[in-house]
């Protein structure tokens, strides 16, 4: 298949609000990043690519399936792991994995089957007999992984996998998503906050903002293709001097004990730094190249956009 995901001109509102505008997306199988800032349309256009909304405007299919008319097919063909709270308490974890199963459209033999199979995967072997009440957090994480690959998907969306885990248990969880992508004929799109597990996992990042895709980008070309990032401390009021930064294309990230964190353009020359902050009587007492993190570039072309749109 070329496209797990087709989407053009999607719109949908709340209430006259608008919350996905004119959204259009191809997605080939591989492994996504969404990411937004809150109120970006990230779990609208979830619940859109799910078939749990219907849009008044675009047209679209996910692994060719039409979003109006087939939507039970699509969660058939789907996995989905939700950020809330979805269990069930007083079923055990076999048998919720189980259950869930059965509504994806398994029979009630092959449904116990590979729910017994996927709590090995996802590590819950000897917890499965357990009532879901009794799980951690982790724990309930990991059901969720479970029961969203119970019956085989094609495509599987994430929503927060790894919230409220442990260091440890984030990074078992990561594993996990790496090894569907690479062992499992799987898709997978996930949205997080995180963007640290972004960067660990996913091959390209789909940026929503207000309600409109901004950029579809392979993470290492996003990486080549922007700004150099040095750690910048100054002595004396410097708020003129970021300001005349800015004209020239800096990007200005604070981050503690007066240290500044600054993205800066391409052709930008170091020493214009040390020229202007003499100009304007300030001390630069630290200044050192720094790797790029994923967030700053994340927070550049949001901000590239609204200015743009001003």
């Amino acid at each position: 298949m070329d496209k797990v995901i087709d989407i053009h001109d999607i719109s949908f509102s709340y209430n006259g609000c608008l919350a996905l505008d004119k959204v259009s997306l191809s997605l080939a199988p591989g492994i996504y990043g969404l990411l937004g800032p809150n109120g970006a349309g990230k779990t609208t256009l979830m619940k859109v690519l799910l078939g749990f909304l219907s849009p008044p405007a675009g047209t679209g299919n996910i692994l060719g399936h039409d979003i109006r008319t087939e939507s039970r097919e699509i969660r058939r063909a789907v996995g989905y792991m939700p950020e809330v709270e979805c269990l069930l308490p007083l079923l055990d974890g076999v048998g919720t994995v189980a259950y869930l199963g059965e509504l994806s459209g398994m029979t009630r033999q092959e449904a116990m089957k590979r729910a017994h199979e996927v709590l090995f995967y996802v590590g819950l072997e000897e917890a499965r007999y357990r009532e879901a009440k009794s799980y951690s957090t982790g724990m309930k994480q990991r059901l969720k992984m479970a029961q969203a690959l119970v019956h085989d998907p094609k495509l599987l969306f994430l929503d927060e996998p790894t919230t409220g885990m442990d260091p440890q248990g984030r990074q078992e969880i990561l594993e996990l998503i790496r090894d569907i992508a690479v062992k499992k004929t799987m898709s997978i799109v996930f949205s997080t906050h995180i963007l640290s597990d972004l960067e660990q996992t996913c091959e390209q990042v789909v940026i929503i903002d207000k309600g409109r895709i901004r950029t579809l980008a392979d993470i290492h070309d996003m990486r080549a293709r922007n700004y150099d990032t040095y750690e910048l401390k100054l002595k004396g009021e410097a708020e003129e001097f970021f300001s005349r930064l800015a004209d020239v294309g800096v990007h200005r990230h604070p981050i503690e004990r007066g240290v500044t964190r600054i993205g800066v353009p391409p052709d930008f020359v170091p020493a214009d730094l040390f020229r202007l902050a003499r100009d304007h009587g300030l001390q630069v007492r630290h200044f050192r190249n720094c790797k790029t993190t994923l967030e700053e570039l994340f927070i550049t072309l949001i901000e590239d956009n609204h200015g743009h749109q001003e």
